[in-house]
C-alpha cells in the first residue's frame, strides 16, 4: 500500500499530536516499549497532545491513573474520551433521562445526569458492560426505542484488541439495535468528525495542523482524515495487514510504532 497518498510532505505543517491510547501507547496494561519516552520527546518540542481514546470502561480519573501509573506524564485536561464526549453532549442537550448502559467506573463521570430505567428514559447510552449482555436487555432497549428513545453510542468500534488478542466491540450491539429498531444511533467517539473537532478546539489548532496516531484504519485514520486531520497508522495493537489491505481508507504515513514518530517531525 503506498502510504504517501494526501501530500508530498503531509507532515510539514503538524503542529500538535493527537495519540490512540489502547494499541497505540499501551495494550492493556502493558506499555509499548519506549512509548513513554517518545510522548515526553515530542511534548518537550513544544508540539501541543490529546490522548484520545473510545475506552468506556474507565472514568477519566481511573485513565489518568494509569497513564501516570504506566509512566506518561500527561494532564488530565490532555484526555479527551468517548464517554466524555457524551457527557458534553448530554449536558447541551438539557441533561435528559438517561439510561446507561455503561461500567460502575464511567458513571461515576455522570453523577450530574438523572439515571433511570430503560422505560422511563428519553436517551439510551450504550457503552461497554461486557458480559452483563443479554437477549432480555437488548430487547428492552428495542423496545424502548421504537417507542421514540434516542439511542447514544459511546462509540461503534467493531473489535478490539486485548493482552490475550482480539475481542468483539460494542458496534456489534449498537448495530443490532439500530437494525431492529430502525432508529440510528448518535455516535459520539471515533470517527465522528465532532469527537475529532473537540480535541482540535481545545488544542487551538486547525484540523490541517494536526495529526492523529492510531491502530485502528476505521476509526481513527479514517475519522481523523474525514475531519482534515493526518492520519498515521502505527504496525501496533489491533493493526492487521490483511484488514488494513482490504480497507478504502489509506493512511497518510504508516510506522511501525510510535516510536518512529519523531523521524516523521524530524526530531
Amino acid at each position: 500500500m503506498n502510504s504517501e497518498l494526501h501530500s508530498s510532505n503531509p507532515m510539514r505543517n503538524i503542529k500538535g499530536i493527537l495519540f490512540d491510547l489502547d494499541g497505540v501507547l499501551y495494550v492493556g496494561s502493558r506499555t509499548i516499549e519506549g512509548a513513554p519516552e517518545t510522548v515526553r520527546r515530542i511534548r518537550a518540542r513544544g508540539y501541543p497532545i490529546r490522548v484520545i481514546t473510545n475506552t468506556s470502561t474507565q472514568s477519566l480519573a481511573s485513565l489518568h491513573s494509569k497513564l501516570l501509573k504506566l509512566g506518561f506524564g500527561i494532564e488530565c485536561a490532555e484526555i479527551l474520551s468517548a464517554p466524555q464526549a457524551v457527557l458534553r453532549y448530554l449536558k447541551r442537550c438539557g441533561s435528559p433521562p438517561c439510561t446507561l448502559l455503561l461500567a460502575e467506573d464511567v458513571k461515576s463521570d455522570f453523577a450530574d445526569i438523572d439515571e433511570v430505567d430503560i422505560d422511563e428514559a428519553e436517551c439510551i447510552v450504550v457503552g461497554d458492560i461486557g458480559e452483563a449482555w443479554t437477549y432480555n436487555l437488548l430487547n428492552r432497549v428495542f423496545d424502548r426505542l421504537i417507542q421514540g428513545a434516542k439511542l447514544i453510542a459511546v462509540h461503534k468500534n467493531r473489535f478490539w484488541q486485548t493482552e490475550t488478542g482480539l475481542k468483539m466491540d460494542i458496534g456489534g450491539f449498537v448495530a443490532a439495535l439500530e437494525y431492529c429498531s430502525g432508529v440510528r444511533a448518535t455516535v459520539m467517539g471515533k470517527p465522528s468528525p465532532d469527537f475529532f473537532r473537540i480535541a482540535l478546539q481545545d488544542m487551538g489548532l486547525k484540523a490541517r495542523e494536526a495529526a492523529v496516531v492510531g491502530d485502528d484504519i476505521d476509526s481513527d485514520i479514517g475519522g481523523g482524515q474525514k475531519a482534515g486531520l493526518t492520519g498515521i497508522l502505527v504496525k501496533t495493537g489491533k493493526y492487521r495487514a490483511s484488514y488494513v489491505n482490504a480497507s478504502s481508507i489509506h493512511p497518510d504515513k504508516i510506522i511501525d510504532s510510535v516510536n518512529e514518530l519523531p523521524a516523521l517531525l524530524d526530531l
